[in-house]
C-alpha cells in the first residue's frame, strides 16, 4: 500500500476523534456552558447534518482545484472548526466550530476515497479505500477513549485542541506524501451529478443511510443503556467504546478484503447479522459480559459494510465519483443524525433505555432489503442488454 494511504488514515484519524469523542464529553459540556444533556446533543446533530450539507458544498468547490490542493484545505478548515470549539465562549459558538470542522468531514473521505482508489491495481482499490478508514476506525480505540480521558481529567476544551494538532499533522502529511494528482480532464460538475440518475447509486446511498444507521441507533445511547440496563459503573463506558472501536478496525479491513471479491455477498452477510445482532442486544445488554460482546459486534459488523458501500458507489457512478463518493458519506451522517433521533423518540415515549436497538435491527434489515432488491435489478439490467445485442448488430447495408 502506498504510504500516502497513511497520510489520508492520519487525517481520517484526527476526524473520526473529533466526530465520536463528543459522547463521552456532553456531560462536561453541558455543565460548562449550563445547558441540558439534550441541548448538548445538538453539537452530535449539528455536526452530523453539518457533515450531509458539506460534503457536497465542499466537493463542488473543490471542482476546480486539484485533490490533493483540495485535500489540504479541507485539513486547514478542520482544524479552524476545532481551534474554535476549545476556545468558544458561550454554547453557540461551539455549536459553530463543531458545524466548521464538520463541513470538512464528507469531502475529506470522498475525495480520499478517490484519491486512495486511484493509487492502487483495480482489484485492491476497496482494500485502499479501507485502509484510509482505519483512521476513522482507530481513531474509536485510542483517539476518542484518549480524548475523553483528557476530557474528564484536564478539560474538554485540551481535547478539541489537541484534535486540532491532530489536523496539523494530516495537512502535513497530505502536503509532503500525497502525489499531486491532477483533477481528470473534461469532467464537469453536470457529470458528477448526472450519477444520481443512476438507480443503482441512489440505493447504495439509501442502504449507507439505513445500514449504518443502524448501528448508530444503538451507540448513540450506549452510555445510558450501559449503566441502565447493564449495571456499568460511569467509567466503564469509556472501555466499552474501546470494544466498539476494535471491532470496528477488524470489520473495516475484513470488509475492504471480501468486497474486492465479492461485493454484494458481502453486504448480505455484514447487514443480516447487524440486523440480528442488534435485535439480540436488547436481550444482551442485561448482562455485562454479553452486553460487552454484543458491541463490539456491532462495531464489526457496522464497518464491515463500509468499504463495499463506498466502493459501490465508486463503481456505479464511474467516470465522474467524487460528487457521489462525498455524498455517500454524507449518507453515514445522514444515518447517523435519523437513527439518534429516532432512538431518542422511543427512548422518550417510554419505551427504555434498550428500545433503540430494535430500530437499529429494523433499519439494517431494511438496508438489507435494499441490497437485495439493487443486485435484483441489476442481473435483470445484465439479462436485458445481450437480449438486445444481435439487433444492434446488424450489419449496415453498404450503398456504392
Amino acid at each position: 500500500m502506498p504510504l500516502a494511504l497513511l497520510a489520508l488514515a492520519i487525517g481520517a484519524f484526527g476526524i473520526g476523534t473529533t466526530e465520536f469523542v463528543i459522547m463521552g464529553l456532553l456531560p462536561q459540556v453541558a455543565s460548562d456552558y449550563g445547558v441540558s444533556i439534550p441541548t448538548a446533543g445538538y453539537l452530535v446533530t449539528g455536526y452530523a447534518l453539518g457533515v450531509v450539507l458539506g460534503a457536497p458544498l465542499m466537493t463542488v468547490l473543490g471542482t476546480k482545484v486539484s485533490r490533493k490542493r483540495m485535500l489540504m484545505l479541507l485539513m486547514g478548515l478542520f482544524v479552524v472548526g476545532n481551534l474554535l470549539s476549545a476556545v468558544a465562549p458561550v454554547f453557540g459558538v461551539m455549536l459553530v466550530g463543531r458545524v466548521v470542522a464538520s463541513l470538512a468531514h464528507g469531502a475529506f473521505f470522498g475525495i480520499g476515497s478517490v484519491v486512495a482508489a486511484d493509487l492502487v491495481a483495480p482489484d485492491k482499490k476497496a482494500g485502499a479505500i479501507a485502509m484510509m478508514f482505519t483512521g476513522l476506525t482507530v481513531a474509536n480505540v485510542v483517539g476518542v477513549p484518549l480524548g475523553t480521558l483528557v476530557g474528564q481529567s484536564i478539560g474538554w476544551r485540551v481535547t478539541f485542541a489537541i484534535v486540532a494538532v491532530l489536523g496539523v499533522i494530516g495537512l502535513a502529511g497530505i502536503a509532503k506524501l500525497v502525489p499531486d494528482m491532477p483533477k481528470p480532464e473534461g469532467v464537469r460538475l453536470r457529470h458528477e451529478l448526472a450519477a444520481f440518475k443512476n438507480v443503482q447509486v441512489l440505493l447504495a446511498m439509501a442502504m449507507t443511510v439505513l445500514g449504518f444507521g443502524g448501528v448508530f441507533a444503538a451507540i448513540t445511547y450506549i452510555a445510558p443503556m450501559m449503566t441502565h440496563a447493564a449495571g456499568f459503573a460511569e467509567g466503564s463506558v469509556t472501555w466499552l467504546l474501546v470494544l466498539f472501536g476494535l471491532g470496528m478496525v477488524g470489520g473495516n479491513l475484513v470488509g475492504g478484503r471480501f468486497a474486492d471479491r465479492a461485493l454484494m455477498p458481502m453486504l448480505y452477510v455484514s447487514l443480516g447479522a447487524l440486523a440480528l445482532v442488534l435485535a439480540l442486544f436488547t436481550l444482551t445488554a442485561q448482562n455485562k459480559i454479553l452486553a460487552a460482546v454484543t458491541i463490539t459486534l456491532i462495531g464489526a459488523l457496522g464497518f464491515a459494510t463500509v468499504p463495499p458501500l463506498q466502493k459501490r458507489v465508486l463503481d456505479q457512478a464511474h467516470g465522474a465519483p467524487t460528487l457521489a463518493s462525498a455524498v455517500n458519506i454524507g449518507a453515514f451522517n445522514l444515518g447517523n443524525a435519523l437513527s439518534a433521533w429516532l432512538g431518542g423518540l422511543v427512548i422518550a415515549a417510554g419505551l427504555g433505555y434498550t428500545a433503540p436497538n430494535w430500530v437499529g435491527a429494523l433499519l439494517a434489515a431494511a438496508a438489507l432489503l435494499l441490497a437485495v432488491l439493487s443486485a435484483a435489478l441489476e442481473r435483470r439490467e445484465k439479462t436485458r442488454v445481450p437480449a438486445s445485442v444481435p439487433l444492434t448488430e446488424q450489419p449496415t447495408p453498404v450503398h456504392h
